[in-house]
C-alpha cells in the first residue's frame, strides 16, 4: 500500500470516529429497565458503521449507539462466515428437513440432535409457541436489556445488509435458496438455542420423541396372552397424530446413575476449556494476567470470530464471540480480561410425573389432576409429505423419554419424566457479555455476572490490571439444595444425584418446588451469591473440573452437589494444568511471554505418569511379543525403545507422541482406574494421585500389540513425528498441528477422528480455539496476544481461511491491536463504510 493511500485511509478512519464520538449519546452507567426518551434514541433511518480490518481480518467495528455496532458486527460475520450463519438459522427456523432432508445429521452446532427431523420439531415448536418473541418482551432484569435488543437488530440489519449487497462465493451455499435475510427473533432464537446447548438441546432427540404408552390390553386366555403381549409392544396412534410408544421397563437406577454421570461428564464433551488468571504477587509489573484456552469444534456453527466493539464512551473490548452471537462473549478492555470455561453444575433436573391410571397425559399434583399442554408441530420434508407429530408439556417443562442412549427415561402407565431447565427462560447471555466488556476490574466482572446472571454452562476466570484475579461459576442452575434433594428425591433420584447432580423430584408433591433466592432474577434458580467463587487468590485456574481446586493452596468447598464435585479424582488435564500453573506462580516474576510458553508447552501429564513404567513393562515381555486383541502375536520390542525415548510432549516433532496416545487410548478404555494405578487417589493429594502404573495392570500388552499391529498395518513408523500424522489440510498444503486428547491432559487440547487411510487424524474436529494472553504493563493500552486456531473465515477463497491456522501450526500469534494508535498504525489497514440502502 502507498504511503499516501494509507494515509488517506487513517484519515477517513480518524475522521470516522470524530463522527461517531461527536453524536454518541451516553447513559448512566448504571441505568436499569428501559431509559427515558431522551436518553438513547434507537437508530432509525437506515444503520450504518465505521469498520477497520487489521492484519488476519480482524475487524474493529465503530458506532455511536449498540444498534451500529451491531449492524457492523452482523456484517462483518456475514462477510466471513455467511454459509455457516445462515446453516444455523436454517436449524432454528425449525426447516433442516426441507432443505437437507429429514434423516440427514445436524453438524452439532446448536443442540445434540441426531438428526434433522427431530431438530426440526424441536425448534420450530419452540417458534410456533412463541418461546423467544416472549422471552424478548420480558422486561430487564429478567428478560434482554434494551442495549441488547437493540444489537441484536442491528446484526439482524448488518446481516441482511451484507446479504443485499454482495454476491457469496462460498461453494457451501452460492445460490443456495436456503439462505434469507433473517430478523431480530431469529438472531434471539440462536441465542435461545445456545443458552439450552447444555439442557434441552441435550434432549431433543427424548422430548420430540416422547409419546405415551398404548393401553395394555387384558388377555383372557392362554392363546390371546402371545398376541396382548405382542399388541403391547407394538406402536399405536398417539393424540394429535404420530405413535404411541410400546409400554417399556422401568428405569434402572443403578445404570441410570452411571449414565448420568457419564452424561454430565464435562471431560467428554466436545466444547470444554482451559483458563488461569494470576494475581500481581505472582507477575513481574505487578498487574494481572489471564491466558484462556477454550476447547471448542473446528467447523460449524459453534465456532469463535474475532473482533472489537466500540462505542466511544460506553463500550470497548476486543475479543471472541460465538458465531450469531451479537456481542463479545470472553475477551479484554484496558482494565480486565476474562474467560470461560465449560462447567460442572448441572444445568436441569427431572421430575417424576405420578399420571392419572385412566390417562397417561395427566398427572397428579398434590391429587389434582393436571393435564400436559399438547404442542403439534409440521415439519416440511424435502421430497415427501410434511410430518406432523405431538410434543407433551408440563408446568415443569417437556416429557422426556431419555438423556442419551445410555439414560432412558420411560413413559409408562404409572410414571412419566419432565425435564426443567431454567436456561429456556433466559435470553440475558449477551447481556452477561456486555456488561463484563465494560467492567473495569475483576470487583466489576463479578457485579456484572451478578447483575445479569445470563451465563448458561459456564465458569469465568478473570485478571485486572490492578492485579485481582477471580474465578466463579456463576450460572444459571435449577435451585437444588443438597436437603431439598434428600428430602423429595424419588428412588431413580437418590441413586442419580449424588453420581452427577442430576436431581429427579417427585413430581406429584407442590412441596417439592424449586423455590427461589432472593438475589435471582428468575424464579427456580439459585442466586449469585450461592455460587462457588475464589477472589484474588496467587492463581485461579479451571480445566472443566469443578469448583474445588480452582486453586489446589485454597480448596473451595460447602456448595450443593449440583454445583459440582468435592475430594473426587481430578481428570488429567486438570492435574498437569494445577501443577503447571502453581510452579508458575511459585517461580513469580511472570508475563505474557510465560502465558504464551504455557499453551504450547504441550506437556503430556499421561506420559509423565505412565511412559517410562510402560516402556519397563513393554522391555519384560517374554520374548518382545504380545497377544493381540484378535488373537495373533505381535513382536512389540521396538516400541519399548521409542516409548522410552518419547520426550513426553505432543510437539508436532515429538516422536512416540502418536504410539502412546493410540496405545493410551486402547488402554485406558479397558482397564479401570483402579487396576491401572498402584497408589489410588486420595482427596488429601488430588493432584499427585492416582500414580504410579501397575505393570501387571490387564491390557498394557493387548494394547502395545494393538497399537504396533494398527500402525505397521497403516504404513506409519513406531516413531514418527507426530505432526506428520497430526494435521489439517488447507489450500492444499498439509499443515502440522501439535497438542494431544483429553486422554493424556494436555492443555493444547486437540481432538481428532482417527483416520488410517487418511494418514492418521488428517482434521482437527475439536479443541484449542480462540486464545488470548492479556496482561498490563502500565501503559494505556493492554499488552495482548491472540490466536483463533481455525481462522477468521470459512470460506476457502477468504485470505482469513487458514492464515491463522498456519500461525497456530508454528506456534505463533497475533498481537492484539486494541489502542487507537495500534490499529491506525496496522500496515494491513483497510477502512470500510457499510450501511443501509433504503
Amino acid at each position: 500500500m502507498h504511503r499516501r493511500t494509507r494515509s488517506t485511509l487513517r484519515r477517513v478512519a480518524l475522521a470516522g470516529a470524530a463522527l461517531l464520538a461527536a453524536t454518541v449519546v451516553v447513559p448512566p452507567a448504571h441505568a436499569q429497565g428501559p431509559p427515558a426518551s431522551d436518553e438513547r434514541i434507537p437508530s432509525g433511518g437506515g444503520l450504518s458503521a465505521v469498520i477497520r480490518y487489521t492484519e488476519n481480518g480482524i475487524p474493529h467495528i465503530l458506532g455511536r449507539d449498540y444498534a451500529q455496532v451491531g449492524f457492523g458486527t452482523g456484517w462483518a460475520q456475514a462477510a466471513d462466515q455467511v454459509c455457516v450463519l445462515a446453516d444455523g438459522f436454517v436449524t432454528v427456523s425449525g426447516e433442516r428437513s426441507r432443505w437437507f432432508g429429514q434423516e440427514a445429521a445436524t453438524d452439532g452446532s446448536l443442540s445434540s440432535v441426531t438428526r434433522n427431523l427431530s431438530s426440526d420439531l424441536y425448534f420450530k415448536g419452540v417458534r410456533e409457541s412463541g418461546t423467544v418473541e416472549k422471552l424478548l418482551a420480558t422486561p430487564a432484569p429478567a428478560g434482554p436489556s434494551k442495549d441488547l435488543k437493540e444489537l441484536m437488530r442491528g446484526w439482524a440489519a448488518g446481516y441482511n445488509a451484507w446479504l443485499a449487497q454482495n454476491r457469496i462465493t462460498d461453494p457451501a451455499c452460492k445460490a443456495a435458496g436456503w439462505v434469507r435475510p433473517v430478523t431480530t427473533a431469529d438472531v434471539a432464537a440462536r441465542g435461545f438455542a445456545i443458552a439450552v446447548l447444555g439442557g434441552e438441546g441435550r434432549g431433543i432427540d427424548g422430548i420430540t420423541g416422547a409419546q405415551p404408552p398404548a393401553p395394555a390390553p387384558a388377555p383372557t386366555t392362554a392363546a390371546s396372552t402371545t398376541t396382548a403381549t405382542a399388541t403391547a409392544t407394538a406402536t399405536a396412534t398417539a393424540p394429535g397424530g404420530g405413535a404411541r410408544a410400546a409400554a417399556p421397563q422401568e428405569a434402572d437406577p443403578a445404570a441410570a446413575a452411571e449414565a448420568a454421570r457419564q452424561f454430565f461428564d464435562t471431560g467428554r464433551y466436545d466444547m470444554g476449556s482451559n483458563a488461569v488468571a494470576f494475581s500481581g504477587s505472582t507477575t513481574a509489573s505487578g498487574r494481572g494476567l489471564l491466558l484462556g484456552n477454550p476447547h471448542y469444534p473446528w467447523q460449524g456453527g459453534r465456532r469463535f470470530w474475532q473482533s472489537q466493539q466500540t462505542i466511544p464512551g460506553e463500550l470497548n473490548v476486543s475479543g471472541g464471540s460465538l458465531l450469531g452471537m451479537p456481542a463479545v462473549s470472553i475477551g479484554f478492555n484496558e482494565k480486565v480480561a476474562w474467560s470461560h470455561t465449560v462447567a460442572t453444575g448441572t444445568p436441569v433436573n427431572l421430575h417424576e410425573l405420578t399420571l392419572d391410571p385412566a390417562d397417561p397425559t395427566a398427572y397428579l399434583v398434590d391429587g389434582v389432576p393436571q393435564r400436559m399442554t399438547r404442542r403439534t408441530v409440521t415439519v416440511p420434508v424435502a421430497g415427501g409429505d410434511p410430518v406432523t407429530r405431538t410434543q407433551w408439556w408440563t408446568r415443569y417443562g417437556p416429557v422426556v423419554t431419555n438423556l442419551g442412549a445410555g439414560l432412558p427415561l420411560p413413559w409408562t402407565t404409572r410414571s412419566a419424566y419432565a425435564l426443567n431447565d431454567p436456561n429456556a427462560a433466559n435470553l440475558r447471555g449477551s447481556d452477561t457479555a456486555l456488561a463484563l466488556g465494560k467492567a473495569r476490574s475483576v470487583a466489576g466482572i463479578q457485579d456484572a455476572l451478578a447483575r445479569t446472571q445470563g451465563l448458561p454452562w459456564v465458569n469465568t476466570v478473570a485478571a485486572d490490571s490492578a492485579g485481582g484475579t477471580l474465578f466463579t461459576q456463576s450460572q444459571v442452575l435449577p435451585r437444588i439444595t443438597d436437603e431439598l434433594a434428600a428430602r423429595c428425591s424419588t428412588p431413580l433420584g437418590r441413586a442419580v444425584y449424588p453420581a452427577s447432580g442430576l436431581a429427579v423430584l417427585d413430581g406429584s408433591r407442590g412441596d417439592c418446588a424449586l423455590g427461589s433466592d432472593a438475589d435471582a432474577v428468575q424464579p427456580g434458580v439459585f442466586g449469585p451469591g450461592k455460587a462457588p467463587t475464589l477472589r484474588d487468590a496467587p492463581y485461579a485456574e479451571n480445566s472443566n473440573d469443578s469448583a474445588w481446586l480452582a486453586n489446589a493452596d485454597r480448596p473451595l468447598t460447602g456448595y450443593e452437589r449440583i454445583w459440582g464435585s468435592v475430594s473426587t479424582p481430578r481428570s488429567l488435564r486438570t492435574r498437569g494444568a494445577v501443577e503447571d500453573v502453581s510452579a508458575l506462580a511459585a517461580r513469580g516474576r511472570l508475563t505474557v511471554a510465560d502465558l504464551q510458553r504455557l499453551q504450547f508447552a504441550n506437556r503430556a501429564p499421561a506420559g509423565d505418569l505412565a511412559a517410562a513404567d510402560v516402556a519397563k513393562a513393554c522391555a519384560a515381555l517374554p520374548g518382545g511379543t504380545a497377544t493381540a486383541g484378535d488373537g495373533s502375536v505381535v513382536d512389540v520390542s521396538a516400541a519399548c525403545a521409542v516409548l522410552a525415548r518419547w520426550d513426553r510432549t505432543t510437539d508436532t516433532g515429538s516422536r512416540g507422541a502418536l504410539f502412546f496416545d493410540r496405545f493410551w487410548r486402547r488402554l485406558t478404555a479397558s482397564t479401570p482406574a483402579a487396576d491401572l494405578w498402584l497408589v489410588p487417589f486420595s482427596a488429601a493429594d488430588p493432584v499427585r494421585t492416582p500414580r504410579t502404573l501397575n505393570p501387571a495392570a490387564p491390557g498394557i500388552g493387548r494394547a502395545l500389540a494393538d497399537t504396533v499391529a494398527e500402525l505397521r498395518a497403516a504404513g506409519i513408523a513406531l516413531d514418527a513425528p507426530l505432526g506428520e500424522h497430526q494435521f489439517v489440510v488447507r489450500d492444499g498444503r498439509k499443515l502440522p498441528v501439535g497438542g494431544g486428547t483429553e486422554a493424556l491432559g494436555v492443555w493444547n487440547k486437540i481432538e481428532a477422528r482417527w483416520n488410517a487411510a487418511a494418514g492418521g487424524y488428517p482434521d482437527v474436529a475439536n479443541g484449542s480455539s480462540h486464545i488470548q494472553a492479556v496482561g498490563w504493563d502500565g501503559s494505556s493500552c493492554p499488552v495482548a496476544r491472540t490466536l483463533l486456531t481455525y481462522s477468521q473465515s470459512s470460506d476457502p477463497g477468504s485470505p482469513y481461511h487458514a492464515d491463522q491456522t498456519r500461525l497456530f501450526s508454528e506456534e505463533r500469534w497475533v498481537r492484539a491491536r486494541f489502542c487507537e494508535r495500534d490499529i491506525l498504525t496496522s500496515p494491513q489497514l483497510k477502512v470500510v463504510l457499510v450501511r443501509e440502502r433504503r
